[in-house]
């Protein structure tokens, strides 16, 4: 019998991490998954300039060592605040191009992960292909870790219940994303499993956490 493909993510990284960043930060659940999921990591498509904070310039980066964004709450800072009624979402339309190209051109994925900013995105994205854009065909679950209802997006946004199978992962001491913005995403999905850690704002992948991942995505493997 022909061993089963693995299951093909779309990762989407949170606010001010690059590519190569993101692919690190995924190193344990990547491994933890092997042979099981294919993380395929995409960065947000704005440079956010400022992420290094003051200091001395430290010069050029690499598109793929570029902290990055997938939109900004300012109409001109490149910032970003997601527990704030944001004076605009800047940039989000690029952002929902970004994906669709990956959707398009490195598919097709089983289904869809995100981390802090790139979870609300992930919802966003749903509520979208939920409401029949064509862009954004819904996939077969999503992962969302750290995730929060974005604020100030035209609709259709996260409101309505989302029917498709998701894991919300969130830290009980999570500074960024305090536990209850993710408490409110996971209600918009009637279907939802959550999964909490003691830690904070990252991604976990100790072995409570990989027998959660691998109980999850194995009802969506085929035998």
């Amino acid at each position: 019998m022909a061993p089963s493909r693995p299951l093909r993510v779309l990762c989407l990284a949170g606010f001010r991490q690059s590519e190569r960043g993101f692919r690190e930060k995924t190193g344990a659940l990547r491994k933890a998954l092997r042979g099981r999921a294919e993380l395929v990591c995409l960065g947000g498509p704005h440079p956010v300039l400022d992420a290094a904070g003051p200091g001395p310039d430290p010069g050029p980066c690499s598109p793929e060592e570029q902290p990055r964004g997938w939109w900004f709450s300012e109409p001109k800072a490149d910032v970003f605040s997601a527990l704030d009624e944001p004076a605009a979402c800047r940039g989000l339309e690029e952002a929902l191009t970004t994906v669709a190209r990956a959707l398009s051109e490195l598919g097709p994925f089983d289904g869809l992960l995100g981390f802090s900013q790139g979870a609300a995105l992930v919802a966003h994205v749903c509520a979208l292909g939920q409401a029949g854009d064509p862009r954004f065909p819904l996939p077969r679950f999503i992962i969302l870790v750290s995730g929060f209802c974005p604020r100030g997006l035209k609709e259709p946004s996260p409101q309505s219940p989302l029917s498709l199978p998701s894991l919300h992962v969130f830290g009980d001491s999570d500074r960024v994303i305090p536990s209850q913005e993710s408490v409110q995403l996971a209600s918009r999905f009637p279907e939802a499993i959550t999964l909490t850690h003691s830690g904070g704002h990252f991604i976990p992948a100790a072995a409570p956490q990989r027998q959660a991942y691998l109980k999850f995505l194995d009802q969506f493997i085929d035998r």
